[in-house]
């Protein structure tokens, strides 16, 4: 059973090798390696037939037309098709490799095919979100999807979750990624408060699939409670094609999916309450009620006899008002806790 049918028990990183192993097998083999050893709960490539998504005439994106020597983008996808008679051996390498293994379907023909090998999970990449017939396909297989929202409004997002829930996928099957299609994103565009307005108008679980430069956006988006976070990675940012340049390199994938560990941990329980390690300290750093001066029993206390004073072990200093005026039921040395 692949991994992806745990989605959402933890936060979910994505280690996407996308098209960066550029159209060479081996290569794909040794970015699993990679986001295996760096602890990514999955490695996501793409599955498509370049003619089946791009026609002659489509012009290279701007950021592919600066990364790649390409004319056209059919001539680009060519070169990076995963070949459909890798997908078993790559899926059985991932397994040997304790890491889940998703593709992301770019046509109807690569989900027919995807279907056949009994994924668990199916990413709808945020060129699909306004592909009606995409969505409708994917839909009917019943599996979990992962929906990025890139350069989609609220509207465009409802409409994808009407029309996957339409053919009777379950709505708590969806998770959302937050995201921002530019290659690499530049930060004031990234918006990451979105994360916020995606579970408050959908009620999903919400991730964020990070296109910046780096590792910090990643981690900030952990902390405020992506339960998924997916991003880029490459064996080398100076090999060709269109999307290493903005992807991080090994040591920086390790780096990101540790640092969102420990930021896992210490997001921790909502309730607010002394935890086990500070317990302990509340006696030694909070203060009690003591006499400032030596107290004659029958005297009353007030603010010229009374101050706190460390350790926290007796009346608390929240009680004063209940203390002054009372009379002294003993005597009291200076420093001595004060009782009644």
């Amino acid at each position: 059973m692949l991994r992806s049918e745990n989605i959402n028990e933890k936060i979910t990183v994505i280690a996407e090798a996308g098209v960066n192993h550029n159209g060479d097998f081996n290569k794909a083999l040794e970015l699993i390696d990679v986001a295996s050893e760096c602890g990514a709960d999955f490695i996501k490539f793409q599955t498509f037939n370049a003619t089946n998504i791009v026609s002659a005439s489509a012009n290279l994106a701007a950021y592919q037309e600066a990364s790649t020597s390409y004319k056209n983008q059919l001539d680009m996808l060519t070169d990076l098709e995963l070949k459909y008679e890798w997908h078993q051996d790559l899926i059985e390498y991932c397994r040997t490799k304790a890491i889940g293994f998703i593709t992301t379907p770019f046509d109807l023909e690569a989900v027919t095919y995807l279907a056949q090998l009994e994924m668990g999970l199916f990413k709808i990449p945020s060129g699909e979100i306004t592909n009606l017939p995409h969505l409708r396909e994917i839909s009917k297989l019943g599996k979990k999807v992962i929906l990025s929202t890139g350069m989609a409004n609220l509207g465009e997002i409802e409409s994808a979750i009407m029309a996957l829930t339409a053919n009777g996928l379950d709505r708590n099957m969806i998770t959302l990624l937050h995201c921002t299609s530019e290659y690499p994103a530049p930060l004031e565009e990234v918006n990451l408060s979105v994360i916020d307005t995606l579970k408050n108008a959908f009620n999903l679980p919400v991730g964020y699939s990070d296109h910046t430069e780096g590792i910090t956006i990643s981690i900030a988006a952990a902390a405020m409670g992506a339960r998924v976070i997916e991003k880029h990675f490459t064996l080398d940012r100076n090999l060709p094609g269109p999307d290493h340049k903005a992807s991080i390199e090994p040591h920086d994938l390790c780096k990101m999916i540790k640092s969102i560990r420990q930021v896992e941990k210490a997001l921790g329980s909502p309730l607010k309450e002394p935890s086990p390690s500070e317990s302990k300290n509340i006696i030694s750093v909070r203060k009690s009620l003591v006499a400032s001066k030596f107290i004659n029993k029958g005297v009353p206390f007030t603010l010229d006899n009374v101050t706190t004073k460390r350790p926290g072990n007796g009346i608390s200093p929240m009680r004063i008002d209940e203390i002054i005026g009372r009379k002294a039921h003993k005597s009291f040395e200076p420093d001595e806790l004060i009782s009644i």
